[in-house]
């Protein structure tokens, strides 16, 4: 809640309504708030420019009715209930809960004051710089929102519209450094202070075992790892390769032990050299692989649902950045031990699926919806299971 806070602190500064400038809001009390007829006016504007946000569809309450004019409490009371719920349409988007269906990314922004921020906001009469601290703070967000402001193509601007959605269902408030990875654009980026820092390919789950959206923390790095095979993959031949021809089973690092189908270290291993220790409910994580050349495929949906990362011991080297060298990771992936790192800060990841987003050169990048995703009445369909496999 304190990271909300600093994002929003430019409105939770102490403002002493005895020395507030004239044509302010005047507090007789905070459960009589009367908004001055400027800030009346600003709100229609906001609520009026609301279609260039992607919220046209919101429905916003009228605050506007004659019959109040002549009763400044009431107006008041009218024009802060629309502004509550214009500020949830920032926050969290105007979709019914079942277009959230397959999104398990939850959001602290209910947690956040929003009474007293617009409390604060109309004392320094500042209404557009509140809703302005409410939009998402990713670069993405904004290049998607300019572009939609001027795009005429009306597919494209649903496409727009659709992930400006998806942004809003993200955290206000994602970490001062975390992993986000999309899988419509099959990357994973490094963002600190909302600024890029590194990207790296990714290879994400097959339409018919899609990745899933969520969100996790990373804790550390396993080195040389062991791969549990899930027994949706033992049967699907790993099993039959052990009971049946064993000797290429130990080829392939393939062991039983205490009932489980296991595979050993080594360069055959499905998770390759390494893998992210980032516990969640569908034993989804990010791994290296062995089968590089898939990485130069364009679409790259060939997984059981985990995530296989082109230059994964970069991205290792990147994390453990300042806790162990680059010398030390490569003399235990040497070793070919099994070895657990730690990160000296564990920090957030995301697991989402945006099929546009800005582009470095200010343009936006358009990916195919691999999942069929776009379509929001699609979000109450079943998820498929995900096991994990190179």
């Amino acid at each position: 809640m304190r990271i909300l806070i600093a994002i929003l602190g430019g409105f939770l500064l102490s403002t002493s309504a005895a020395a507030q400038p004239e044509g302010q809001a005047d507090f007789r009390t905070e459960s009589h708030l009367i908004w001055t007829e400027a800030q009346i006016q600003q709100l229609q504007q906001l609520v009026d420019a609301r279609a260039s946000e992607g919220l046209e569809n919101c429905s916003i309450s009228d605050f506007s009715q004659p019959n109040s004019a002549s009763d400044p409490y009431r107006r008041s009371r009218l024009a802060s209930v629309a502004a509550d719920e214009l500020m949830r349409a920032y926050l969290e988007g105007c979709s019914p809960a079942s277009a959230r269906a397959k999104w398990h990314i939850s959001s602290d922004d209910r947690y956040i004051d929003t009474q007293q921020l617009l409390l604060k906001a109309l004392v320094r009469n500042d209404l557009t710089g509140y809703f302005d601290a409410l939009r998402p703070r990713n670069p993405h967000y904004q290049a998607l929102r300019a572009a939609y402001r001027t795009e005429t193509d009306a597919e494209k601007r649903a496409t727009l519209a659709v992930n400006m959605e998806r942004w809003r269902w993200m955290r206000l408030a994602m970490g001062v450094k975390y992993l986000l990875v999309n899988a419509a654009s099959f990357e994973v980026t490094l963002w600190e202070d909302d600024t890029k820092i590194k990207s790296w390919p990714v290879i994400v789950g097959k339409t018919k075992s899609p990745t899933p959206i969520f969100e996790a923390t990373v804790s550390g790095v396993v080195l040389n790892p062991w791969w549990e095979i899930p027994t949706s993959i033992v049967a699907e031949g790993i099993g039959s390769m052990v009971r049946n021809n064993p000797a290429a089973a130990r080829r392939k690092g393939y062991v039983v032990q205490n009932g489980r189908y296991r595979q050993r270290p080594g360069p055959g291993n499905a998770l390759g050299q390494m893998k992210l220790v980032m516990p969640n409910p569908y034993s989804v994580y990010l791994h290296d692989t062995p089968n590089k050349n898939l990485f130069a495929e364009t679409v790259r949906t060939f997984s059981h649902g985990c995530i296989r990362v082109g230059g994964a011991i970069d991205l290792d080297k990147t994390l453990l950045e300042g806790s162990v060298t680059a010398e030390q990771i490569d003399e235990i992936l040497a070793s070919r031990k099994t070895t657990k790192l730690s990160l000296s800060k564990p920090i957030p990841i995301y697991v989402a699926y945006f099929t546009a987003e800005g582009a470095d050169d200010g343009t936006i990048r358009y990916y195919p919806d691999v999942y069929k995703r776009d379509h929001l009445e699609l979000a109450q369909q079943d998820e498929p299971r995900t096991d994990c496999a190179a």
